[in-house]
């Protein structure tokens, strides 16, 4: 099928389960739009396993030549990034810069670690074959909550606005180090390079601190050019070319896309809103980056759901993803929870932010896309599918709660 096709396709699956959702579901709409793709693929599964054919075939074919890897992470990542990050005020993530600091950095370096290793153990246990430098880099994309699932989920959560502050602005950041961590891992695994402790301080800078300096570079260009005009059509179509032409040049210059994007919308949405925008273009540009967000978030999450299709599952690696995703917690929980005991000796903490950044640290999309990404060796099948479940299990069950817990820990608010 051609492009044009295959993206027809998925739209009109979009809008058909969006619509379902709405009507009957009213789920928010990347939970239920997820939970009706994911419902309709088993659905499938089971009528192929009693032999009636159900076009399985045929949409396995279609997502075969979707690359997932591709369409997310040098596609729709940075639009997503970019409509999450003009809505976060600078005074409050500024507020909470150390916080977040330490999170996205020790929390996600020691969260790997104890993935890592605990995978180890419990893929050795069940005899499945794996290396434990793999079960590393396993750790490392797990790791890292997702911006585009955590913004997407937090939006109806209800939660304090200083530890929505934490959660948003962590998931926002993280990626650039889980992606360095990854990267560095994946040399490692395939003897490529010669790590060491400079190639390591090198590939940081590269990434982090070159996205943000690349981040601020075009997002000081695009804030002139924007307090030059007033004519909001002409101010949306810059704020595109500042999203797409500023991924696009992060990735040849081997720097972070996602950080460069999320920088420059911080920048456009505190100082490029308040001083070079009329109030008509914000309320346009509003409009239109929510209606970009709302509906790259439904494809996306619909993709997630069908994407089980292609997800090879056999009796070991049900067990071994279950258990993945006990672990993922405990590793969430372990991280964060030494974190915040440690900074609590010298700031507040709202009651029961363990538990909220604990459970509210959800993992998406981008950590599949990371995990089919590895190169095809031997332990890229248990990673990938033991990935996928954790990925359901965090959107669909964390998701759907989170706000039941904030509740039960804030029944005033």
């Amino acid at each position: 099928m051609a492009l044009f096709e295959i993206t027809a396709v998925l739209m009109v699956l979009t809008a058909v389960f969006s619509y379902i959702n709405y009507r009957m579901l009213r789920l928010p709409t990347t939970i239920g739009v997820m939970f009706i793709s994911l419902a309709v693929s088993l659905g499938m599964v089971t009528l192929g396993l009693l032999g009636v054919d159900v076009g399985q075939a045929s949409v396995e074919r279609i997502l075969g030549t979707i690359d997932f890897n591709q369409a997310l992470l040098h596609g729709m990542l940075s639009f997503l990034l970019f409509a999450g990050a003009m809505h976060i005020k600078l005074e409050d993530l500024t507020s909470q810069k150390w916080v977040i600091t330490v999170l996205a950095t020790v929390g996600v370096v020691a969260s790997t670690f104890i993935v890592g290793s605990l995978t180890f153990l419990v893929l050795d246990l069940l005899n499945i074959p794996a290396s434990f430098i793999y079960c590393l880099l396993f750790g490392a994309l797990i790791s890292p909550t997702d911006p585009v699932a955590v913004l997407g989920i937090l939006k109806t959560a209800g939660v304090p606005k200083s530890l929505e502050t934490k959660i948003a602005g962590e998931s926002l950041f993280n990626d650039g180090i889980g992606v360095v961590v990854f990267l560095i891992i994946l040399e490692l695994a395939l003897g490529e390079g010669d790590v060491n402790a400079g190639s390591v301080a090198l590939l940081f800078l590269e990434e982090a601190v070159g996205g943000a300096l690349l981040g601020l570079l075009i997002g000081v260009s695009a804030y002139w050019m924007l307090k030059s005009v007033d004519n909001y059509q002409v101010e949306i179509i810059i704020t595109l070319a500042l999203v797409m032409g500023g991924y696009a040049l992060a990735d040849r210059i081997h720097t972070s896309g996602p950080i460069a994007v999320v920088v420059a919308g911080l920048l456009i949405g505190n100082h490029g809103r308040a001083f070079a925008m009329s109030e008509l273009t914000r309320d346009r540009l509003d409009n239109f980056w929510e209606l970009i967000d709302e509906i790259l978030n439904a494809l996306l999450f619909m993709m997630i759901g069908l994407e089980v299709l292609l997800v090879p599952f056999t009796q070991a690696l049900l067990v071994a993803g279950l258990l993945a995703i006990v672990i993922a917690l405990f590793a969430r929980l372990a991280s964060v929870g030494g974190a915040v005991l440690v900074m609590r000796q010298f700031r507040p903490f709202s009651p029961g932010a363990i538990k909220i950044l604990t459970w509210g640290g959800l993992r998406g999309g981008i950590a599949v896309a990371l995990a089919l990404s590895i190169p095809p060796v031997p332990e890229r099948t248990t990673i990938v599918t033991i990935t996928y479940m954790i990925v359901v299990f965090s959107i669909v069950m964390q998701g759907m709660t989170l706000g039941r817990l904030v509740n039960r820990i804030y029944p005033d608010q």
